[in-house]
């Protein structure tokens, strides 16, 4: 049985990544419809070997379609996806909209599958922020064994998080700081990206916090276990793709660094790159185009009775994005099958 899958914001970086992942995976779909707005509309995206050209998002009729990954932004999900959702086609959305929402199920498959149920209430699901995405991967696992009590994490965020102005930005101040005369002053960002780090993501909150910040320990809650206690420092660093992060655990129980190193190295989704030398470890670089959460650093915290830490990358537009809304496609397509 195939599907008939939509692809809304076809022409951005995520939706591009969607098609690509589809792709990949070989998601058995009959037929794909790329969408996007009226100025984008008539550009040729790829999809394996295809060549697909978009389509208008504001006309487009969503009958008869059965999935549409929606990759448009809060305001446009806002209008459509009510739309799409009404005439019966699941709407899966990597924007924030409807993250906080109890009634729309937010689903990272390695860690919280069962929640796909919940898509009967509004016909819609919501992705995960790409920061959370990576970091639940890795914490399921262990909070299975241990029980986390709090996470103290810091993120080290790609460019890419702000889309294609962000990583043109990057790249032209880099060009800007060699080429005398060529300076280009700040527009995505408040301040210079090239050879800089910028530790402010998203609007400032009253509290002190920045919404990206409150995101990551709202999220964790509703994906894990509402008891976890979250605070996070998130950081905008000068790479093009690939989300890092330092996350420090506090247990109930005590965890050994060595049975979380193999509980890691079991559990879905993560892979375990971990060798005390020089390059024993993943960066950024190598993690892009792959599917994995890498998990490297893992040590225990002697400041605190039942602490550990660990550093996690992984590819934001994939895992933190794409490859997660594709991944609830796919679960959502055997919840089907197994109803018969």
């Amino acid at each position: 049985m195939g599907y008939k899958v939509v692809v809304a914001g076809a022409t951005g970086n995520v939706g591009r990544e969607m098609l690509n992942i589809l792709a990949e995976r070989l998601f058995p779909a009959d037929e794909i419809a790329a969408l996007a707005s009226r100025r984008s509309l008539g550009t040729e995206v790829g999809f394996g070997d295809k060549t697909l050209t978009t389509r208008d998002l504001d006309t487009f009729d969503f009958t008869g379609w059965d999935i549409a990954l929606f990759a448009i932004g809060s305001d446009a999900t806002k209008q459509y996806a009510p739309r799409a959702a009404a005439a019966g086609c699941l709407v899966i959305d990597n924007s924030s909209l409807y993250r906080y929402d109890s009634r729309i199920p937010l689903i990272v498959p390695e860690v919280n599958s069962e929640a796909i149920t919940g898509y009967r209430n509004k016909m819609i699901i919501a992705n995960p922020n790409c920061s959370t995405a990576q970091m639940v991967v890795a914490l399921k696992p262990l909070h299975d064994r241990a029980r986390i009590r709090r996470v103290v994490v810091s993120t080290y965020q790609s460019v890419s998080g702000s889309g294609k102005q962000a990583i043109d930005e990057l790249w032209d101040q880099t060009k800007g700081v060699y080429v005398p005369g060529q300076d280009v002053a700040p527009s995505v960002y408040p301040k210079q990206i090239a050879f800089n780090v910028i530790p402010h993501i998203d609007a400032f909150l009253e509290d002190g916090q920045t919404r990206e910040e409150w995101k990551m320990a709202a999220e964790t809650r509703k994906i894990v276990d509402p008891a976890i206690e979250v605070t996070a420092t998130c950081v905008r660093v000068p790479v093009f793709v690939g989300h890092s992060e330092a996350v420090n655990i506090e247990f109930e129980e005590f965890l050994d660094e060595d049975e979380a190193r193999d509980i890691l190295r079991e559990a879905p989704g993560i892979m375990v790159i971990d060798k005390r030398e020089a390059g024993g470890y993943v960066t950024p670089v190598e993690c892009v185009g792959d599917f994995a959460t890498f998990v490297s650093r893992i040590r225990q915290d002697t400041t605190v009775e039942n602490g550990l830490n660990l550093w996690c990358v992984s590819d934001n537009l994939r895992k933190g994005a794409a490859l997660n809304a594709v991944q609830i496609a796919e679960l959502y397509g055997r919840e089907i099958l197994k109803k018969g």
